[in-house]
C-alpha cells in the first residue's frame, strides 16, 4: 500500500488532477490519417510514426484487432490497410498482403460498419448511395417528436450533426488508382448493389422495427435526390448554428475524436478552408490527443482528468490518507474548479434539473454525466475542506442535477434521461448498436454508492427505485451487466458497492447469488479476469487472463458484501501482492473499459493502479478493524445529517 500511495501521489499534476493515457485501439490513428490526407495537411514525420503504430499493431494473421488480444477485426482492418495505403506504403509487402488476404476471408469492405464505408465513401472507395440516408432534415424536427436527435444519445447526437451536413454534399476526395482499395471486395465493385447488403439486411419477419426503417430510410433516400431547396438551406444552417455552438471554449465538439473530427469534416464540406481559425483550433484540439514516443503515434479518443482524480481520491483517501491530505485537496478544490454550469442537452429530457454535474474530459460543458458526478460527489464529501460551504454548495448542486437524472425504470445512465428506445437501434445506421443512453446497473450502483457516503439509506425514495432496478435488472447467474467496464466482474462490483453503502442487507439471496457468481470465476492464480468476448457471448463472463482492475473489482465486491475472512479474498490479494511491480505499479496490458460493447474498448492505463490500492485499502481496514474508512465516511455524514435534512428541497 505504501509504494502504490507514494507512486499515485508522485503523478499528480500541479494543478491538482491525475490523468494517464486513454487507449483505444488503431482505428482512430487509421482515421486520423485520413483526416489529415483529406485536408492535404500532412505532417510527413508524424505520418511515418503513425505508419510505424499501425504495423505494429498488426496481429499475426495480417488484420487488426479493437481490443488487446482480441481476434481480427474487419473494420479495423480495413481502415488500417486503406490508411497505409494512403501514406505510400506499398501493398506487395509481406504485411500488406496478409492484410489483405484476412480481410477477404473475412467478407471484404461490404462487411465493414456504417462508419467504416462513411469514411471509405469520402474518398470515393465505398458507394455513398450505400450509406443509411441522413438527410440534415433530421435536425428540424421538434424534441416533441417521437424521432429527433434527442432520440438519440449524446455521443449519437454530436457524431450524427456534423455527418448530417457531409451526408447532404456527399464530398470526395479523388486518390490516386493506386492508393485505392478495390483489391479488398470479394465480388467486384461495379457489381454490388450497395443497397442490398449490410447494413440493409431486412427482418425476416413482415412487420418488425426493422423493416419499418427500412422503408422510411428508402423514402429519404428517394427524397435526399431531389430534396427542398429551402427546407434543405434551413436544415443545414440549423445543423451548423448547433455544431458551432458546442464547438466553443477549447474541448471540441463533443470532447470526443469522432466527433472533433466529423466538425472539421464539415467544416471543410461547409466551405471553410484549411487556415480558417475555426478549422485550425479544432485541428489542435485534435492534435492534443496525440501520443507521441521517439518512433511511434498514434491518437487517444479524449482525456479523462475527471475520471481519474475522482477515482484516485477516493482510492487515497481510503488508503488512510488525511482527509486534510494537501494533495487531496488541492485535486478537490480542482474538481470544485469543474462543476458545470451551464444548460446542457439533458434539459429536454430532465427540466427540473439544474445545472451542477462533473464531466468526463477537461471540458464538456454541454455534457456532464451521471457516473463522474456521483463519484466526484463522494471524493468531495470525504474532503475535509477549510471552506465548508463551498464543499456544501458544490454537494448540493450536483445532487440537484444528478436526482433529477433518474429515470422512470428507477435508473440512471450517462448522460441523459429517458434515453431508452431501444428500437432506435434497429435502425441501419445503428449497426453497432449503440445509438441510445438506457439505464445502466453499473452506474446504478455508484449512484446509491454516493447516496450512502451521504448519509442517505435505503428508504431514500430514490434509492428504493434504484434497488428495485436492480433486481429486475440482475442476470440469471448473479451477476450484473458492466456497461462502461468489461463487463459482469466491473458490473457486479459496482452494484454490490452500492448496495452496500446504502444499507441493504446483505445476507438477501440476491446479493449472495451475486457473491456465489464471483467466487466461482475466480482464477487459478488468485486473481480474476473478462475478456472483451463476454459481449457478444455471455457464456464467456468472468472467462479470461486476470487483470490487476479486474481482480481489484471483484475483491472490492466481495468485501462490500461482507467477505473479508473469506479463502477466495485472501487469494485475490496475496495475487495482486505477487504481480505488483518494485515502484508500486501493476502491469496491465488489456482493455478493461467500454465505450461501445462489441465495437470500440478503451484501456485506461491507471485503471490497473489504483483499483488494486482501493482493494488494498479496503482489506486493511475491514481485517484489522483499525479504521473502517468507508463506513467511517458513511457514519460522519450521516451525523452531520445536513444532506439528508434537506433532501426534499434538494
Amino acid at each position: 500500500m505504501e509504494q502504490s500511495i507514494h507512486y499515485l501521489l508522485n503523478q499528480q499534476d500541479p494543478r491538482g488532477f491525475w490523468v494517464a493515457e486513454l487507449e483505444a485501439d488503431s482505428t482512430l490513428t487509421s482515421e486520423y490519417i485520413m483526416l489529415r490526407r483529406m485536408l492535404k495537411k500532412v505532417d510527413p514525420e508524424k505520418e511515418r510514426k503513425k505508419v510505424s503504430y499501425l504495423k505494429a499493431a498488426q496481429c499475426a494473421d495480417g488484420g487488426w484487432p479493437i481490443y488487446y488480444g482480441g481476434p481480427s477485426n474487419i473494420s479495423a482492418s480495413v481502415k488500417a490497410y486503406f490508411a497505409l495505403k494512403l501514406a505510400g506504403v506499398s501493398p506487395d509487402e509481406p504485411s500488406m498482403h496478409n492484410a489483405r488476404e484476412v480481410i477477404l476471408k473475412m467478407g471484404g469492405v461490404v462487411n465493414t460498419n456504417v462508419f467504416t464505408k462513411i469514411a471509405l465513401a469520402l474518398f470515393g472507395q465505398y458507394d455513398w448511395q450505400g450509406i443509411p440516408s441522413m438527410p440534415p432534415e433530421i435536425i428540424l424536427l421538434p424534441k416533441q417528436f417521437p424521432v429527433s436527435i434527442h432520440s438519440v444519445s449524446y455521443w449519437s447526437r454530436v457524431v450524427l450533426v456534423p455527418l448530417l451536413i457531409i451526408y447532404a454534399s456527399q464530398p470526395v476526395s479523388q486518390v490516386p488508382k493506386e492508393c485505392g482499395i478495390d483489391e479488398l471486395y470479394v465480388v467486384p465493385r461495379n457489381q454490388i448493389h450497395v443497397r442490398r447488403g449490410p447494413p440493409f439486411e431486412a427482418d425476416p419477419r413482415p412487420v418488425s422495427w426493422r423493416n419499418l426503417f427500412l422503408l422510411v430510410d428508402f423514402a429519404l433516400h428517394l427524397y435526399s435526390q431531389r430534396p427542398l431547396r429551402p427546407l434543405r438551406g434551413l436544415a443545414i444552417k440549423k445543423a451548423t448554428d448547433w455544431m458551432l455552438e458546442r464547438m466553443q471554449g477549447n474541448g471540441g465538439l463533443g470532447a470526443i475524436y469522432p466527433a472533433m473530427a466529423n466538425s472539421v469534416l464539415a467544416l471543410h464540406a461547409l466551405g471553410y478552408g484549411t487556415d480558417h481559425p475555426l478549422v485550425t483550433k479544432a485541428l489542435s484540439e485534435i492534435e492534443e490527443l496525440e501520443v507521441e514516443s521517439e518512433d511511434m503515434l498514434h491518437l487517444q479518443p479524449c482525456f479523462s482528468p475527471i475520471w481519474d482524480t475522482c477515482l484516485l481520491t477516493n482510492t487515497l483517501v481510503e488508503s488512510g490518507l488525511s482527509r486534510t491530505h494537501p494533495g487531496l485537496l488541492k485535486a478537490g478544490h480542482w474538481m470544485l474548479s469543474q462543476q458545470t454550469k451551464k444548460v446542457g442537452d439533458w434539459k429536454v429530457s430532465a427540466p427540473q434539473a439544474q445545472p451542477g454535474g462533473w464531466c468526463f474530459q477537461f471540458e464538456n460543458e454541454h455534457y456532464p454525466d451521471c457516473d463522474d458526478t456521483a463519484v466526484v460527489l463522494m471524493a468531495l464529501a470525504k474532503l475535509d475542506f477549510p471552506n465548508k460551504t463551498e464543499q456544501r454548495q458544490a454537494i448540493i448542486r450536483g445532487l440537484q442535477w444528478l436526482l433529477p437524472m433518474q429515470g422512470r425504470d428507477g435508473g440512471w445512465a450517462s448522460y441523459d434521461k429517458d434515453n431508452n428506445a431501444t428500437m432506435f437501434n434497429e435502425h441501419p445506421f445503428a449497426d453497432h448498436k449503440s445509438l441510445i443512453d438506457g439505464s445502466t446497473a453499473d452506474i446504478v450502483g455508484r449512484v446509491l454508492e454516493m447516496l450512502g457516503v451521504l448519509g442517505f439509506d435505503r428508504t431514500f425514495r430514490p434509492a428504493r427505485k434504484a434497488i428495485a432496478y436492480l433486481k429486475k435488472d440482475q442476470e440469471a447467474n448473479g451477476s450484473w451487466y458492466g456497461r462502461w467496464g468489461v463487463n459482469y466482474i466491473y458490473g457486479t462490483w459496482s452494484v454490490l458497492a452500492g448496495l452496500r453503502s446504502i444499507g441493504e442487507d446483505l445476507s438477501q439471496p440476491y446479493i449472495r447469488k451475486a457473491v456465489h457468481w464471483l467466487k466461482e470465476t475466480q482464477h487459478d492464480d488468485g486473481g480474476w479476469g473478462e475478456s472483451c468476448q463476454s459481449y457478444a457471448d455471455q457464456s464467456l463472463a468472468g472467462v479470461g487472463e486476470s487483470t490487476a482492475s479486474q481482480t481489484a473489482w471483484a475483491l472490492i465486491g466481495l468485501l462490500c458484501a461482507g467477505e473479508v475472512q473469506s479463502d477466495n479474498v485472501t487469494r485475490g490479494i496475496e495475487s495482486l501482492i505477487r504481480s505488483q511491480k518494485p515502484d508500486g505499479s501493476w502491469e496491465e496490458r488489456f482493455h478493461t473499459g467500454t465505450g461501445f460493447p462489441r465495437v470500440f474498448y478503451l484501456r485506461y492505463h491507471w485503471y490497473g493502479q489504483y483499483f488494486p490500492l482501493w482493494a488494498f485499502s479496503m482489506y486493511h481496514s475491514l481485517k484489522t478493524r483499525s479504521r473502517l474508512r468507508a463506513d467511517d465516511i458513511a457514519k460522519h455524514n450521516r451525523n452531520q445529517g445536513w444532506y439528508v435534512q434537506h433532501s426534499k428541497k434538494i
